[in-house]
């Protein structure tokens, strides 16, 4: 791609370009002298399952990997036992390196299957940042200020509160800034969550006499609710470990106007095409559920390949739309109680006993196809019975 086309490709799905006038220089001169450019994006470890969420960012950076250019995966294993403030009312607890070093491990396998493992380059910030010792640390600090770290959205509203911040909780976006310092990045990228750390490092880089590295946000995802930002606490996320069924199941039950969000920003589909599949819809030639099985496929392909996709998608079609009963499904003992609220958590069918009575409370349960909607409900003497919990999920109950 020429220079331009660079930028063009790059634009999908950004919410911020810092700016948008130097990364064209930069592309321009990396075409010119066939030197890549370095682009860093750093993780702080401390949530190692990665959701459909996570990818947006992800994907980015396998597109500057397709133009040729150098990405750096910075696993933040000494950044994040300070621990990242951003978007905290109160201090985070800070990890140990153990727990730092076990999501680490769980963040790189994960990550490898939207990224191209041979073109990333993973480093950990300890390298750097654990040599720097307290004089770099007071010499790094001596670049900012605190009235400038006071601008950041989440500190006013504690300085205001009167919440305590710890001093260590300004050496984070510091220390994040000093990376880019380290590796000489062109570009970071984050999400938009991280706007206030990403420029820290324009200025801290400057202050090194440095070319001030690009800016580039991406968008939090929406989750299946479409309300919230997708996140497994509030359990409207896509687990990008999940089975290809699980994950075909979720994508299809999005509404469909936030299906073009997800094409855009879970797909490498390009925008135009995906504004001429939107035109389709909207005057009728195509049926929006067809468009919205097209995109689950892309994502199940993405991360379990093209013939699970396809077998997700018979699957799905043969239990939502004949309405029977999928082949294979996960067998759970009955707890002593025999209580169903018991079994659905226990099942993983729900996060919590409120979660479950509320289920049943809704008619969404039915243990083998009779709706159950008392919550003291428990399953009567037998050796097995097929429980439904919500759209999609089934499981067995066994006599222990």
């Amino acid at each position: 791609m020429t220079p331009e086309e660079q930028l063009e490709y790059l634009r999908k799905g950004v919410v911020q370009l810092e700016s948008e006038k130097e990364l064209a220089d930069k592309l321009a001169r990396a075409a010119k002298t066939g030197i890549p450019l370095t682009v860093k994006v750093g993780f702080d470890p401390s949530a190692p399952d990665i959701h459909l969420g996570h990818t947006v960012l992800l994907r980015k950076m396998k597109h500057f990997q397709d133009l040729g250019h150098r990405v750096i995966f910075v696993i933040g294993d000494f950044t994040g036992m300070i621990g990242d403030p951003t978007g905290r009312s109160r201090t985070r607890p800070q990890l140990t390196r153990e727990e730092v070093a076990a999501n680490a491990e769980t963040y790189k396998k994960q990550a490898f299957k939207i990224l191209h493992p041979q073109k990333t380059e993973i480093r950990f910030n300890s390298e750097w940042l654990g040599m720097l010792g307290a004089d770099g640390f007071i010499a790094l600090a001596s670049r900012y200020t605190v009235a400038r770290m006071l601008e950041r959205d989440d500190f006013q509203r504690r300085y205001r509160d009167n919440e305590p911040i710890g001093i260590h909780e300004f050496l984070y976006p510091l220390a994040q800034a000093y990376d880019s310092v380290f590796l000489k990045a062109d570009v970071e990228l984050g999400g938009t969550d991280q706007t206030f750390n990403l420029l820290v490092g324009r200025r801290i880089m400057s202050g090194y006499g440095m070319e001030p590295q690009i800016v580039m946000t991406t968008p939090l995802l929406e989750g299946t609710d479409g309300i919230e930002k997708m996140s497994k606490s509030l359990g409207n996320y896509i687990g990008i470990t999940e089975p290809p069924g699980e994950i075909f199941g979720k994508a299809m039950s999005i509404a469909d106007p936030l299906m073009w969000r997800y094409w855009e920003l879970c797909t490498d589909l390009p925008m135009d095409e995906i504004a001429a599949l939107k035109k389709q819809v909207e005057e009728g030639t195509r049926h929006p559920r067809d468009v919205k099985v097209d995109l689950a496929k892309r994502i199940v392909a993405d991360f379990h390949g093209a013939q699970a996709a396809a077998a997700a998608a018979t699957e799905f079609e043969k239990i939502f739309s004949k309405g029977q009963v999928p082949e294979a499904i996960e067998e759970h003992a009955m707890p002593g109680s025999r209580s169903l609220v018991d079994f659905l958590v226990a099942s993983g069918c729900s996060a919590s006993n409120t979660q479950a009575r509320t289920l049943i409370s809704a008619g969404a349960v039915t243990v083998d196809g009779e709706k159950v909607t008392d919550v003291k409900w428990a399953f009567p003497a037998g050796p097995e019975f097929l429980v439904k919990a919500g759209k999609r999920q089934w499981r067995r109950a066994k006599s222990q």
